[in-house]
């Protein structure tokens, strides 16, 4: 192993304990959703208690109880050392900081390309600038699966559309890819079938668990949720709240703050057929771009960082942790086409920062819409909206084939 690798290794993991230290240190305990929920819904199932995604409706897909599971064996031999709470703490940071190493060997192996190196190290960065929220929340499993798929797209396209559609039943987010893949890549009907299969296969095993009634909860359980504070479309609203306009309300059922104002159950409704006009719209534009020869490199990079924005800018929950999705296809925009990933690599930094400013480090000021944490807020939700923009830029130049042109 080269010396540059090996201090890349070394800058990588020592990230992840400082990030999995902070999360214990730093306010507004963000570490909070391991232990407040993703432990009591594991061990309700282990203890024969209730399922969730299988006896009753859930927010997140089932296979997402599986890291729950994990963490519950890995915590065990702690219990008594530490206590349960503390115990599951360690064992879901082990099991994260695991799960990317195993992503982190893919991306840049032993030797790694000049490409690939700068990849590992825009990630290093990102992990220490998001701070816990990168490592405490069910997103940080997906992330390592999506930077695996991304990086097998073009050699192992079978596996890489397996792996992507499993993080996808785990936290939605990473279907973006597997609908970029299927526009921009020569292998596209490969990539499809297996997609179908794969969700078909979870379906069933989900179906034999009991889940049928339940089955796609996850879907239903989102409809009726309000505007959630940190989303985008608050930000307006989040500046009435700190003229006294509006108000900031606990949702004891989704376990978060939303929004309430006049207007705000109007938009809240618009926004999901707005995402899914929006994703439709760049998604065609890929295709077409593809269907008339643009290159998978220069075309699935901005494709799939341009429908993962969509999903954040549209969206009506506005979760910290939804930045981190930007991760994986910032990365492979680098290891694709390295040359023209820079500008949207360093957004996403800032990006980073300015979310963990919000949260956790302001966040109790948030929640009173004091000027400042407003302030950062609404910087973090333009430079979204910036990227974008930007993204949609790049696909938008994306060239054709002479030979299409001139058909």
């Amino acid at each position: 192993m080269k010396p540059r690798v090996i201090g890349l290794w070394a800058a990588f993991l020592a990230a992840h304990v400082l990030v999995a230290w902070l999360g214990w240190v730093y306010p507004t305990q963000p570490m909070g959703d391991v232990v407040l929920v993703y432990q009591p819904w594991s061990a309700s199932a282990l203890s024969g208690g209730a399922i969730v995604g299988i006896t009753e409706s859930w927010v997140y897909p089932q296979p997402a109880l599986l890291p729950m599971f994990l963490t519950q064996l890995l915590a065990w031999p702690l219990n008594s050392l530490v206590g349960t709470t503390g115990a599951y703490l360690i064992g879901w940071a082990v099991l994260i900081t695991a799960l990317d190493a195993v992503g982190f060997g893919v991306l840049v192996g032993r030797v790694g390309t000049a490409a690939r190196r700068s990849a590992g190290w825009f990630w290093t960065a990102a992990l220490l600038l998001f701070g816990p929220i990168a490592m405490y929340r069910i997103d940080a499993v997906t992330v390592p699966l999506a930077v695996i798929g991304g990086c097998w797209l073009v050699r192992r396209p079978t596996v890489a559309a397996a792996v992507l559609t499993l993080a996808a039943w785990v936290k939605i987010w990473p279907g973006a890819l597997v609908v970029a893949a299927i526009a921009a890549a020569r292998t596209r009907m490969r990539i499809l079938l297996v997609f179908l299969a794969t969700s078909a296969a979870i379906v069933v095993v989900l179906f034999l668990l009991g889940a049928d009634r339940h089955l796609f909860g996850f879907i239903f359980e989102q409809t009726g949720r309000g505007l959630q504070i940190e989303a985008v479309a608050a930000t307006p609203f989040m500046w009435m709240a700190a003229a006294g306009a509006a108000s900031i309300d606990y949702s004891f059922e989704i376990l978060t703050f939303q929004i309430g104002a006049p207007g705000v159950e109007v938009l809240s409704t618009l926004l999901t057929p707005l995402m899914a006009l929006a994703a439709i719209g760049v998604l065609l534009l890929g295709a077409v771009k593809a269907a008339r020869g643009a290159s998978f490199p220069r075309l699935f990079p901005p494709l799939a960082l341009t429908l993962v924005a969509v999903l954040i800018v549209t969206n009506k929950v506005g979760s910290p942790q939804f930045q981190t999705w930007l991760i994986a296809p910032v990365i492979l925009w680098i290891i694709f086409d390295r040359t023209r990933a820079g500008i949207p690599a360093a957004l996403v930094l800032i990006l980073a920062g300015l979310t963990c400013l919000v949260y956790p480090l302001t966040y109790d000021g948030l929640l009173r819409a004091e000027l400042v944490p407003v302030l950062l807020l609404t910087a973090r939700n333009a430079l979204v909206i910036v990227l974008l923009v930007i993204a949609v830029r790049a696909l938008i130049r994306v060239p054709i084939a002479r030979s299409a042109k001139r058909n």
